[in-house]
C-alpha cells in the first residue's frame, strides 16, 4: 500500500468538475499538498495507507471558495458609513477615514481580521485590492491562505504612494519581493477608470503583457460613473478601456452593473472576466449586474464580497446565494443561475479569472489540495434531498468545519489553527478606539 499524508472520507464530495456531480462513498486522497486521487472509498482504503484519516459522516467536501474581489484591510472600517450611495460613501466617508488611519500596520491587522472571517466561511483564496500590498501578502501568508495581491494604482497620493508612477514602481518591487512565495501571486490593480488616467493605464497594459500577469479593475459600477465619464470624455468607460487595449482575457472587470448588449458581446469576444459583487451593489444601490446575459454570452463570471465596509461581511456562501437569487429576479427567469452554476462561480470561475484554474478551483488529481468540509447535519440543512441546492440556498458559513490549503489545515473541527481569534479581536478593538467617528 502507498503511504499518503491524508485520506478524507466525507458523506458527499462535490468536485465542481464535472459540473453538477455529487459523489457518495468516495474519498479524497491527499499527499504532499496536492490531490493524488478522487475515487471510491473502498478502492482508496485498499490502495493507500494514510498517516491521517478525516472521516466526516454528515459533511460535504468541496473546493475552497475563491473570493474574486475584496478589500481585506477595510474590514477595520466595517460599519463606519452605511446607507449611502457609492460616491458619497467613498468621497465623504471612506477616503477621509483611510487618509487619517491607513498605514502598513493597519493593513496587516485588517487583513488578519479578514482572513479569520474568510477562513471561517470556507474561503481559501482571496483577490485583494488595497494599499500596502506587501502587508496584504504578509497577513494572508501568516493565515495560510492563498492570495492574489493587487499592485494598486491611483492618480492621487495616499499613505502607500505619491502618484501613479510611484504606485507602479512600488508594486513591481512588491512583486519581486514575493517571488517564490507559493501562496501569493500578483495582479495589476488600477482602481477605476475615474481614478486612473490614460498614461498609467497604457503603462500597466505594457507591463502586464511583459510579465504575464493580469489586470483587475472596478468598471461600470454605477450609472453615475458612466454618465460622469461620458460628460468628461464623450465615451463610456468601457469604450475608453477598449481603445486603450486594456481589455482582454487577462482582465477582470469588477461590478459591471451598467452594460449594453454590445458591451456584453464585446466582453465575451475579448475574453474579459467579470467579478460580481451582488450584496455590495445592492447596499450601495449601484445597480444589477446582468449575470444571466453575461453567462449566456459566454463570459466567465465569478463572485466576490467586495470589502466589509460596503457589504458588511465576507461571507461568500451568503454572497453566492444572493447572486443566485438576484440573477433570477433580474432575468425574470427562475432557471437563471441554478445552484451548480452559482457554486462554479464561487470556485472554478474565480480561479480561472485569476489564472489559477490549473492549480485550484476543483477537486481534480494533480491540483493543490485546497478544500473545505461543510456539515449538512444542521437543522437548516435537513433533510438532504439535493446537496447542491443546500450548498447554494441553505448553508450558512458557520457550517464550515474544516478548511485546508495545500493540504494544511487552517480550520479543523471549527477551530482556527493558524490565527489566534483573541489576538485578532484585540487588534480590531485597538483600531476601533482610534478610528471611532
Amino acid at each position: 500500500m502507498q503511504a499518503i499524508d491524508l485520506l478524507v472520507a466525507p458523506r458527499w464530495i462535490v468536485p465542481i468538475e464535472p459540473a453538477g456531480v455529487v459523489l457518495q462513498n468516495h474519498a479524497l486522497v491527499v499527499d504532499k499538498g496536492r490531490i493524488l486521487a478522487l475515487l471510491p472509498l473502498a478502492e482508496a482504503t485498499a490502495q493507500y495507507a494514510p498517516r491521517e484519516t478525516l472521516t466526516l459522516a454528515s459533511h460535504v467536501v468541496m473546493p475552497g471558495l475563491v473570493n474574486a474581489h475584496t478589500h481585506a484591510a477595510m474590514t477595520l472600517l466595517r460599519g463606519i458609513a452605511d446607507d449611502l450611495p457609492l460616491m458619497d460613501w467613498l468621497q465623504n466617508h471612506i477616503w477621509p477615514a483611510e487618509g487619517a488611519h491607513v498605514s502598513r500596520q493597519f493593513c496587516v491587522d485588517g487583513v488578519k481580521l479578514a482572513a479569520a472571517e474568510l477562513i471561517r466561511g470556507g474561503v481559501t483564496t482571496a483577490n485583494d485590492m488595497y494599499f500596502f500590498p506587501d502587508a496584504s501578502a504578509e497577513g494572508f501568508t501568516a493565515a495560510g491562505m492563498r492570495s492574489v495581491v493587487n499592485l494598486i494604482t491611483l492618480d492621487f497620493p495616499t499613505a502607500w504612494a505619491a502618484d501613479a508612477d510611484d504606485y507602479i514602481r512600488k508594486g513591481l518591487d512588491v512583486r519581486d519581493a514575493l517571488h517564490g512565495n507559493p501562496l501569493v501571486t500578483t495582479i495589476f490593480g488600477p482602481h477605476a477608470p475615474y481614478t486612473v488616467s490614460d498614461a498609467p493605464l497604457r503603462k500597466i497594459r505594457t507591463l502586464a503583457n511583459e510579465l504575464g500577469i493580469g489586470i483587475h479593475m472596478h468598471v461600470h459600477e454605477t450609472a453615475g460613473e458612466v454618465a460622469m465619464a461620458e460628460g468628461q470624455t464623450g465615451m463610456r468607460p468601457w469604450q475608453r478601456l477598449k481603445e486603450l487595449e486594456l481589455l482582454g482575457p487577462d482582465f477582470v472587470a469588477v461590478h459591471m452593473t451598467q452594460l449594453t448588449d454590445q458591451e456584453i458581446a464585446e466582453a465575451a469576444e475579448l475574453g474579459v472576466h467579470v467579478a460580481h459583487c451582488p450584496e455590495s451593489n445592492l447596499k450601495l444601490a449601484s445597480g444589477f449586474c446582468p449575470v444571466d446575459k453575461l453567462l449566456k454570452a459566454g463570459v466567465n463570471v465569478c463572485i466576490g464580497t467586495d470589502g466589509a465596509a460596503s457589504n458588511n461581511d465576507l461571507d461568500l456562501f451568503g454572497e453566492l446565494k444572493t447572486a443566485a437569487l438576484l440573477a433570477k429576479a433580474v432575468a425574470g427567469d427562475a432557471q437563471a443561475l441554478p445552484a451548480h452554476a452559482a457554486l462554479h462561480m464561487a470556485t472554478l470561475a474565480g480561479a480561472r479569472a485569476l489564472m489559477l484554474d490549473e492549480q485550484i478551483g476543483s477537486l481534480v488529481a494533480g491540483k493543490q489540495a485546497d478544500f473545505i468540509a461543510v456539515d449538512l447535519g444542521a437543522l437548516n440543512t435537513q433533510p438532504v434531498y439535493n446537496v447542491l441546492s443546500h450548498l447554494a440556498y441553505a448553508v450558512n458559513s458557520q457550517q464550515v468545519t474544516d478548511v485546508f490549503v495545500a493540504g494544511k489545515p487552517l480550520l479543523k473541527g471549527s477551530v482556527l489553527t493558524t490565527l489566534s481569534i483573541d489576538e485578532v479581536l484585540a487588534k480590531a478593538n485597538e483600531w476601533a478606539l482610534k478610528i471611532k467617528p
